[in-house]
């Protein structure tokens, strides 16, 4: 079970939260106890669920899935000139620049590698370029070093998940 909700609201970071509170709700979690790994991935006590939350703008997503996983939204827009070639390793900022080097397939990378290093727990402790993730459009799912990974998009944010289980799953809007 991998599902993924999304919302739109002013304080993203708010509505991640109290998203994240609803779904656990939903699943018989009333006062969830959480607890942190040692990396600083929050983890909720007893390990039953897994969870992930990201916000970006308006944006705010939340997954939860029995199994470890990680998610990530990020709201597209302009960034200097030189982040792709500075975030991308060579395989992916060459996908990206045959695309067309819009900004949008730029997130859609970022938001895999976020997913992945939100999987892993260990945030971005070493060089973005270094973390390769498959070469997703929006819509797609494909496995890559043992992991699942999908990528959704839509007008004006690029967003994506990593796991252990097949994301078959679809981004339900709040």
């Amino acid at each position: 079970m991998l599902k993924l909700w999304m919302v739109e609201e002013e304080d993203a970071k708010r509505a991640a939260h109290a998203l994240l509170e609803k779904k656990l709700r939903e699943y018989g979690v009333e006062r969830p106890v959480f607890d942190t790994l040692s990396g600083g991935k929050p983890v909720l006590k007893g390990g039953a669920l897994h969870f992930s939350l990201s916000h970006s703008g308006t944006f705010a997503l939340c997954g939860l899935g029995d199994r470890p996983l990680g998610v990530d939204v990020e709201r597209i827009k302009p960034r200097r000139p030189n982040l792709p070639r500075y975030a991308l390793s060579d395989r992916e900022f060459q996908w990206f620049t045959r695309r067309g080097s819009e900004w949008a397939d730029f997130y859609t990378l970022w938001t895999l590698k976020e997913s992945y290093v939100k999987y892993t727990g260990s945030g971005l402790d070493r060089s973005a370029r270094s973390i390769e993730v498959p070469l997703l459009r929006p819509g797609e799912a494909g496995e890559w070093n043992g992991l699942w990974f999908r990528a959704w998009g839509g007008a004006g944010w690029r967003a994506a998940c990593c796991g252990e289980e097949e994301p078959d799953a679809q981004l339900i809007f709040e």
